[in-house]
């Protein structure tokens, strides 16, 4: 089993098992499993961030109408099924990690109609991973109390990303 096949049976148990789940009781008494796209060696994007010169506090919209407070770090371009794409990252407040909220042409079809969520690594030579097969649904994606950030119009691609968590059919 690769790491990723047991990161994935492992968020499966935790929605299944975890009284922390997103999933109500009778969500977790029916779940499957998540669906996800096949590893895709490709979709592991390692691109250059153009460090914005003054990175910019913002607030995003969320789910639930409320804000969630994010600071607007880097552009990233890369090629993807065909075209050049471009995508924002953004800075947790406190943590520091890198948070990427995007919609793809997929949305909506093959994955949350609100968009998916990635985690991007700052790499030691000044690059940044951008690992599509690790993108998943915000907890909004299962059950609506949850408040989730929307992805940026900046962010939404109008390429399919054939990688990561597909659509939760359950909800």
């Amino acid at each position: 089993m690769t790491d990723l096949a047991e990161r994935r049976a492992a968020k499966d148990r935790f929605f299944r098992e975890d009284p922390h789940s997103p999933l109500t009781t009778e969500q977790r008494r029916a779940f499957q499993g998540l669906a996800y796209f096949a590893e895709d060696p490709a979709l592991a994007i390692r691109a250059v961030p153009e460090i914005f010169s003054e990175p910019q506090v913002v607030e995003l919209e969320t789910s639930l109408g409320e804000t969630a407070v994010y600071l607007r770090w880097a552009r990233v371009r890369f090629a993807v099924a065909g075209p050049e794409v471009v995508l924002t990252l953004y800075r947790e407040p406190g943590s520091g990690a890198l948070f990427v909220p995007f919609q793809d042409a997929l949305r909506g079809d093959e994955t949350y109609g609100a968009g998916r969520y990635l985690e991007a690594q700052e790499l030691p030579d000044g690059r940044v991973l951008l690992d599509f097969n690790e993108a998943y649904n915000p907890y909004c994606a299962y059950n609506d109390a949850w408040s989730c950030p929307l992805p940026p119009a900046e962010n939404r691609l109008s390429v399919p990303i054939r990688a990561g968590e597909k659509v939760f059919p359950g909800h």
